[in-house]
């Protein structure tokens, strides 16, 4: 499990527990949260460890139950691993994952960045490998139910919903002067910091119409985002003889993490209360006002020009929200970080793993840059 300590990390291991003799943690790794790792390290006892950086208590934990440090990457190939969970952010996953995927195992993904920046060479590793990608995102879960039983080549439009995140209600003036507080108070899900500013920004959602494409083999023109305030309508897709699928269930992330870890099989442990929907009463639709928000608009575009843009997109807003928490840029500045970045590339069409680092590596230092007309 990479990115245990994280929102979806922690989620996880929820799931787990409530399960118990059906799972093994085999290895768990993590950032900088040492604290909250070693505690981990002492309840579930995995052979192998890795953080970003050392502690006292992580070590203590890791001589107590005979562990050993190793990277993600030896994680990822390691004979006891069964499943590889990864719930980093941003680019740590990259690696692990495609290691992991070329010795044929499957890869329960939670990490938008890893398609995003390297989409082609994620599949390409999978159908070489013969690994497999089990989506962990709630809507991309959704399609994924949706198509079981499906050949896949009857799509027409996959729909995927969005929540508007904690500011879908707001005009453009007021998204002028919103703050970290505000945009960290999502209305519907639980997320790490990073992730539930990108929903308020809707630069999640522009994501995901990325990971899509990878994920199911169907081109950007036929991936759509609408408004879905209740969170209950994960997704949808509608098929060429006009008919439509769509999954539901209450917005809770441990659904689809267990769906994920489960698979073929579902639990017979719901993490969550039964969907009510007479107790909802109704459920409300609507479109995308794309002038309020231009990140999906951005990673939209990216997704359409292909190559490594999507790469300089997403390392470009990771710096952005980073700056936008620090208190660096306002909330609507992180829009023109990236636009920025993506008007000073210089794109590779067809990419190998190295021109999606220096893409990412690139956009990173871009990142840093505060446009003309942003404040400071």
């Amino acid at each position: 499990m990479l990115g245990s300590t994280g929102s979806v990390g922690q989620q996880s291991l929820d799931v787990i527990r409530r399960a118990p003799g059906m799972f093994r943690v085999v290895a768990l790794a993590a950032g900088n949260n040492c604290a909250e790792l070693a505690k981990q390290v002492a309840e579930f006892r995995p052979r192998y460890v890795y953080a970003e950086r050392r502690s006292a208590a992580l070590d203590d934990a890791l001589v107590h139950v005979g562990g050993a440090f190793v990277p993600m990457e030896e994680m990822a190939v390691a004979a006891e691993t069964d499943l590889l969970l990864v719930s980093t952010a941003g680019a740590a996953g990259l690696m692990p994952t495609l290691k992991a995927l070329e010795v044929g195992r499957p890869v329960a993904i939670a990490n938008k960045e890893v398609l995003v920046m390297a989409g082609n060479l994620v599949r390409q590793a999978m159908l070489s490998g013969g690994g497999e990608l089990r989506p962990v995102d709630s809507e991309h879960s959704a399609i994924w139910q949706c198509l079981w039983g499906e050949d896949g080549h009857g799509i027409r439009r996959i729909l995927l919903t969005a929540s508007g995140g904690a500011f879908r209600d707001f005009d453009e003036q007021q998204l002028s002067s919103v703050t970290a507080e505000q945009a960290l108070n999502h209305p519907t899900w639980k997320m790490g910091r990073k992730i539930t500013v990108d929903s308020a920004s809707l630069m999640n959602k522009g994501m995901e119409t990325i990971e899509a494409t990878w994920l199911f083999d169907v081109p950007m023109e036929k991936v759509e985002v609408v408004l879905h305030r209740e969170s209950i309508v994960h997704s949808l897709v509608e098929f060429s003889d006009g008919s439509v699928k769509a999954q539901l269930g209450v917005p809770d992330m441990r659904l689809p993490i267990q769906l994920a870890l489960a698979y073929p099989n579902r639990m017979a442990t719901p993490p969550a209360p039964a969907l009510d929907l007479a107790a909802i009463g109704s459920l409300h639709f609507g479109r995308v006002d794309m002038a309020r928000f231009p990140c999906l608009r951005l990673a939209m575009e990216a997704g359409n020009r292909g190559g490594t843009y999507p790469a300089v997109m997403a390392a470009a807003d990771e710096v952005a929200v980073e700056r936008f928490l620090g208190g660096e840029i306002r909330f609507v500045d992180i829009a023109a970080v990236i636009e920025s970045a993506l008007e000073q590339h210089s794109p590779t069409s067809d990419p190998s793993l190295e021109a999606v680092l220096a893409a990412d590596a690139e956009g990173r230092r871009n990142g840093l840059r505060t446009p003309t007309g942003a404040a400071v």
